[in-house]
């Protein structure tokens, strides 16, 4: 890790999230810092109440109200989304140049730019700027190119077979 590399979790597949977060397990028993900043995503999930036990070696931060799929809002949610994803760039920014981890997790910060709520090049800026030695980590379901050609390590998780594909819905307490 010494010069500090880009990884991609990427893919229609479950499990994104999950080997962002066994990398920054695996980190902090070697006593490093891990920070995660989730996009898209509501703080009230199993993985973010088991990460509370972890810090202050593994710290999670949201920036944005829970407010429902991003297809469902309405043009003045969407701005405001917008404007919290920017808060939460900055603070990525900020956690970066002050060297306040040794890992920083962007998780689903690829389906934000999917969804138009931030831009490629904002991405592409942070990633250029990153201190050397700082691990930055992203995930979400589509890579876009530019993004592609700046990551040294690209894990594809591609879904074979998926619950819903064979009409079975979710159960309770597990979200497909």
């Amino acid at each position: 890790m010494d010069n500090g590399l880009v990884q991609i979790y990427c893919g229609n597949g479950k499990g994104k999230t999950t080997a962002a977060i066994g990398l920054g397990i695996r980190a902090i028993g070697q006593n490093l810092k891990v920070i995660m900043i989730q996009f898209l995503k509501d703080a009230d999930t199993g993985e973010c109440k088991t990460l509370k036990s972890l810090e202050p070696k593994f710290k999670v931060f949201h920036f944005e109200k829970a407010r429902g799929f991003t297809w469902t809002l309405t043009p003045e949610e969407k701005e405001e989304k917008k404007e919290e994803i920017k808060n939460a760039i900055n603070f990525a920014r900020k956690v970066l140049d002050t060297g306040e981890c040794d890992i920083l997790i962007l998780d689903e910060i690829l389906g934000a730019i999917e969804a138009g709520l931030i831009d490629e090049e904002e991405i592409c800026d942070l990633i250029d700027n990153k201190p050397e030695g700082s691990e930055l980590v992203l995930t979400g379901r589509v890579l876009p190119d530019e993004i592609a050609k700046r990551a040294n390590y690209i894990s594809k998780i591609n879904a074979i077979k998926h619950p819903i594909d064979q009409g079975i819905g979710a159960r309770k307490g597990i979200e497909f």
